[in-house]
């Protein structure tokens, strides 16, 4: 990622109340961009909250499935580059709620689409989904950005909508403008200030503050896990480098190496193992099941094509990523400063990538 490309370069990002909104936003504000965020208010436990991030940034509240008010919040900042992230993003969530989800991802998707097609600032779109939009398959290998969309769930199906919505648009409205359009599909993301609910990492971190065992319910299931600063910086580094080439506009996977596609339990054991070094306690975890519906029992992404196209490669791989959750828990539950955590393990992170 280039952070000099994003001084003084006007953004726009849907969902920037979330836990990876939050994140991008705080790399964005320290490349010295001006940033606006379009999304629901955030929850009063939240990351975007606890970083105050609504005095350091243009925050509009708003639903994505509000054009109105969606397309008055672009028309007024006028963005150059637009990253779209705002969601219904839980699996098991999408289940009791289909409506809503299919609502948010899917006709949310078309408004975003609709106002950038109505703004004439905007040069570089980036629509981001899941690694989730692909037919499962449970195959040993990655899966390609030409495999067939077809998520199983109600999320990830809406999110394979989402996909067929964008290359709609820019068939019909972007091929003769210039604009550049890609859609992101990242593994599952972990990081500091997760506070979501029916996630591993905020499970983990729950339990063990508290000293309790860490309920597991699908240990043997394989994810590409990663750390939140892979994909964010990995969407910026896009963004930026299709706005100043065309070319390069298309669909990416974003997901660790095959060292970091491991199962539920493993990375449970690696966090158990950082956190109890640290805190010198004797957490460990159960495997119980909630009779929950339907998850895929083995994803993996194949990303040869944005390391080919970007010489991309991962930076922190799963043992730093969870060296890093350890530190950012011992900030927040220490009392100490979350902004200047984050922006020290951002800084480090840059720094690493660059090398």
């Amino acid at each position: 990622m280039d952070t000099a490309f994003y001084k003084g370069k006007k953004v726009f990002i849907t969902g920037h109340t979330g836990f990876k909104g939050a994140w991008m936003c705080m790399v964005l504000l320290l490349a010295g961009a001006e940033v606006t965020g379009y999304a629901l208010p955030a929850e009063e436990k939240s990351l975007f909250r606890l970083c105050g991030l609504d005095s350091k940034m243009n925050s509009v509240e708003g639903d994505i499935r509000d054009l109105e008010s969606l397309q008055k919040a672009i028309d007024k900042a006028q963005p150059e580059i637009v990253i779209h992230m705002a969601a219904q993003p839980i699996v098991k969530e999408s289940y009791v709620r289909p409506v809503y989800t299919y609502e948010t991802n899917v006709m949310g998707t078309v408004n975003i689409l609709e106002a950038v097609r109505n703004c004439p600032s905007v040069k570089s779109f980036v629509n981001v989904t899941t690694d989730k939009v692909y037919r499962n398959r449970e195959w040993e290998w990655g899966y390609r950005e030409n495999e067939e969309l077809n998520g199983f769930d109600p999320y990830s199906n809406s999110k394979s909508c989402s996909e067929l919505v964008t290359d709609c648009y820019c068939n019909s409205f972007f091929a003769d403008r210039d604009i550049a359009v890609s859609a992101c599909r990242a593994g599952n993301v972990i990081g500091g200030g997760d506070f979501a609910k029916f996630r591993i990492i905020p499970d983990c971190v729950e339990a063990a503050h508290k000293g309790e065992d860490i309920i597991v319910r699908n240990p043997a299931s394989v994810r590409p896990f990663q750390h939140v600063l892979e994909p964010v910086t990995t969407y910026l580094t896009i963004a930026e480098k299709q706005y100043n080439d065309r070319s390069l506009a298309g669909r990416y996977n974003i997901g660790p190496d095959e060292c970091d596609c491991l199962t539920a339990g493993a990375l449970v054991d690696l966090f158990c193992e950082k956190w109890n070094k640290v805190n010198a306690s004797s957490v460990s975890w159960k495997n119980i099941s909630d009779n929950g519906p339907h998850e895929a029992g083995l994803l993996k992404l194949d990303c040869s094509k944005v390391k080919s196209v970007f010489g991309w490669r991962p930076t922190w791989h799963i043992d730093r990523a969870i060296e890093m959750i350890v530190d950012w828990c011992g900030c927040y539950f220490g009392g100490g400063d979350i902004n200047d955590c984050m922006n020290r393990q951002i800084s480090t992170f840059l720094s690493e990538q660059q090398r």
